[in-house]
């Protein structure tokens, strides 16, 4: 009987994968011995891996590019990076190094852009797509980046008072977007995104206030499904309804030559995950020209905002189960060193579920477990791994170590958890190690792994600060 923990594993899904693969009863995450880095650094820990960073955006790159060759579509591809998935610097370098742009969402991002400029990371003549709503200090930060050079700058209004206030202020020729109030999905809480201008607005508005305005040139069109890009009939009747919008406002406008599609290629959350990125790209591609060559258009440059499809696989949390309680007849709870609720806070906000896989000890009996951190909060635990509605581990034995991993948690978990602040109970925030590769040669394929610790383990001392102590 195949009752071990490998066996589980390799009974359930395709095992190993490309990011996961397992030698002598022990995890390896992209080639990275976990056991190894657990070994120098401790558990609970944070890792992020830089190159799978560079290696998404390559992909979807690659998969736009390939799709408007095959269908002969005449205008470009830009990918943007949305900061708010992650503000790093580290991240940002590693993101600018593949010749993409930035999509904003504060009033402080132009200060960290100011910064990578400094640093020779990014060019003033980036795109840099400044959506949500916006306060008068990101209205300023904007006006001062398209005064200060940055000439691929474009706001793109939330509403239609945005105009009046950027009007007022600028000096200098400015680029201009619209985002489209785009409908939600019917399951929603409400009809239409509290984001943007209504469909049947936009034109009497360019008409009215943009169109004999010398200073705005109509760049962009923008809009964002919330559930993402999915192969459902509800993301392509939004994409038609929006591409619609576009050719109309286009024979106004000549000067707009823009497509903004918003976010929204999913990351593997699920050892089981399928998706197919190449079709994908080549459908959306293949329907935008297929209506504008309907309606006499010529085709819009596609700009994308993915950002937890850029960050959110090149994260992991180790953590070490320090304690079995058998709370019923049923009931096991492994407690980890850390809290969910702190760490990774979208599983218990939005009940997000990351890849769980032990990093140790795959060929013992596997058990049923749930998942406890060490907060009060009785919320703070995590029971079911995506496909098999639970969670199961090696068999616990107090004498043998066992450590677990969360992975592909790259993506706002920081910012939501209040990086560097006050968590509930005072749980400090983990020691935070950044891992890359060195490649000696151009016949290097591998590259020599290197780990750098980003952050300590939060302290006291930081918290009695932070709270006026």
């Amino acid at each position: 009987m195949k009752n071990r923990y490998i066996d589980l594993i390799e009974q359930t899904y395709e095992f190993p994968q490309e990011e996961f693969q397992v030698e002598e009863e022990e995890l390896f995450f992209n080639g990275i011995d976990l056991m190894e880095i657990i070994k120098q650094y401790g558990t609970p820990l944070k890792i992020t891996y830089l190159p799978k960073i560079s290696q998404n955006i390559q992909r979807a790159k690659r998969c736009f590019n390939v799709a408007i060759a095959k269908t002969d579509y005449e205008g470009e591809y830009h990918y943007c990076y949305c900061t708010k998935s992650s503000h790093f610097q580290f991240i940002l370098e590693e993101v600018l190094k593949n010749d993409v742009h930035i999509e904003t969402s504060s009033a402080f991002d132009f200060n960290i852009i100011d910064a990578l400029e400094e640093q020779g990371l990014l060019k003033k003549d980036n795109y840099i797509i400044c959506n949500g709503f916006k306060k008068i200090p990101y209205i300023e930060n904007i006006v001062g980046a398209i005064h200060n050079g940055f000439v691929n700058t474009i706001p793109v209004l939330d509403n239609k008072t945005e105009f009046d206030q950027l009007n007022e202020r600028l000096q200098s020729p400015c680029k201009l977007g619209i985002r489209i109030a785009s409908e939600e999905e019917p399951k929603f809480d409400f009809y239409t995104s509290r984001l943007g201008i209504r469909y049947n607005e936009i034109i009497p508005f360019y008409v009215d206030k943009i169109k004999n305005n010398p200073k705005f040139e109509l760049k962009m069109l923008h809009f964002f499904i919330n559930t993402g890009i999915q192969d459902t009939a509800y993301y392509w009747n939004e994409l038609m309804k929006c591409v619609n919008v576009y050719c109309e406002l286009k024979k106004l406008a000549p000067e707009l030559d823009s497509l903004n599609i918003g976010g929204g290629f999913p990351i593997k959350n699920k050892l089981a995950f399928e998706y197919d990125y190449e079709y994908m790209a080549e459908e959306i591609v293949a329907q935008i020209k297929t209506i504008c060559n309907r309606n006499g258009v010529k085709e819009p440059d596609i700009f994308t905002e993915f950002g937890s499809y850029t960050v959110g696989e090149s994260g992991a949390v180790l953590f070490s189960i320090l304690n079995q309680k058998q709370q019923n007849d049923r009931e096991l709870w492994n407690m980890i060193d850390s809290s969910f609720m702190t760490t990774l806070p979208d599983t218990w906000a939005i009940k997000q579920q990351f890849i769980l896989l032990a990093v140790n000890n795959w060929k013992k009996e596997y058990e049923r477990v749930f998942l406890g951190g060490l907060t009060c909060d009785s919320m703070d635990y995590y029971n079911a791994e995506a496909n098999l509605n639970a969670v199961f581990l090696p068999k616990y034995d107090s004498n043998t170590p066992q450590y677990i991993g969360m992975f592909h948690t790259g993506a706002y978990q920081e910012a939501i958890g209040g990086y560097g602040g006050i968590q509930h109970c005072l749980n400090p925030a983990p020691k935070h190690v950044i891992i890359d590769r060195e490649f000696s040669g151009p016949d290097d394929t591998e590259g020599e792994i290197v780990t750098k610790l980003f952050s300590k383990e939060q302290s006291f001392k930081s918290m009695l600060k932070t709270l006026g102590y």
